[in-house]
């Protein structure tokens, strides 16, 4: 069986022709920690959509989990931009080039634009919700005893995260460190202040008082 259709925990990963060019393209062109990291989202994403009982669109879940973190890549390091944004316009060039409706594309770009934005995403429309939910699953344990020991065995069975924690924050410092800026008043200011030596995170206070305002 193709590893582009598989099913772990009763979640199929959709076997739409889109899909399928989909996962080829982060498979050629991300590590294979990115790559399975990107699977494990989109099934966990999928039993947390389930638990909440959503009704959420399984393709575009599928296509906003494998292109979230894209941004990472070499390529992006010197665009200015924050990782998440690079990755969302990668993933509306992919689907414009498919033809998807604007509306589509515009769940995909917001939900992973805004995935690592917390407290926002959840009152959004699902796809954007599982993204971040996905996320939060693989990456922090957020709501770990929700999926059952079975489900999460099948799922790691299927994509593997060996010493995941050490990996996933040396492809973050590595994709961001390039651009400290951006990371101003988000969650990688952490990696950057673990990782980095000399990094000053922005100060929101210390920006309001020092700006040009007179009062």
């Amino acid at each position: 069986m193709a590893i582009d259709r598989v099913t772990a925990a009763g979640v199929t990963v959709p076997g739409t022709k889109l899909a399928r060019e989909a996962t080829e393209l982060i498979r050629d062109t991300t590590s294979e920690l990115i790559y399975h990291h990107s699977r494990r989202v989109y099934y966990f994403g999928s039993l947390q959509g389930r638990r909440r009982d959503l009704g959420f669109d399984a393709e575009l879940l599928y296509l906003a989990a494998m292109f979230h973190d894209v941004g990472l890549n070499e390529e992006f390091r010197t665009s200015g931009r924050r990782f998440e944004v690079d990755s969302a316009d990668e993933a509306r060039r992919f689907l414009h080039l498919h033809g998807l409706p604007e509306d589509s594309v515009r769940r995909v770009w917001t939900a992973i634009a805004l995935h690592t934005t917390p407290g926002i995403p959840q009152y959004m429309e699902p796809e954007v919700a599982l993204v971040t939910a996905g996320v939060e699953y693989d990456v922090l344990g957020i709501g770990y005893e929700t999926v059952s020991a079975e489900d999460r065995a099948a799922i790691v069975a299927l994509h593997p995260r060996p010493d995941f924690k050490r990996r996933i924050l040396d492809a973050f410092t590595e994709g961001i460190r390039s651009k400290p800026e951006t990371t101003f008043g988000n969650v990688k200011a952490d990696v950057l202040e673990q990782f980095v030596p000399g990094f000053q995170r922005g100060d929101f206070v210390r920006t309001m008082v020092d700006s040009p305002w007179e009062g």
